[in-house]
């Protein structure tokens, strides 16, 4: 009896950790979609007619440097026209620069 008992715990608690990982890896799955969608979305907001929206796009940016945004600021930096966003951009760019270029500067010591 008491061997039935313990068989019917293990498989529940197998049951309930299978559930636990199903939901932990569905939820990481979710998080990366979003994620490519707000990336898509702040791209393409940078370009966008409304200056706050451009202003916020560049704000998420800075938080995500790659070789990629440092390309797309410097196109951005081309097209944009007003004084300030061009200003904060330029800051943007070369704190990524400065950012991406650390870890080399590191390894050559």
């Amino acid at each position: 009896m008491l061997v039935v008992k313990t068989e019917r715990v293990s498989a529940r608690a197998l049951k309930i950790a299978g559930f636990v990982l199903f939901g932990a890896v569905s939820a990481a799955v979710i998080g990366v979609i979003l994620a490519r969608e707000q990336m898509v979305r702040h791209r393409q907001d940078l370009f966008s007619p409304h200056p706050l929206r451009r202003l916020a796009a560049l704000g998420y940016l800075r938080s995500h440097p790659n070789i990629d945004n440092v390309l797309l600021l410097r196109d951005y930096l081309a097209w944009e026209q007003r004084p300030m966003l061009r200003k904060r951009a330029t800051g943007v760019l070369g704190s990524m620069e400065r950012h991406l270029t650390e870890p080399e500067a590191a390894e050559g010591s």
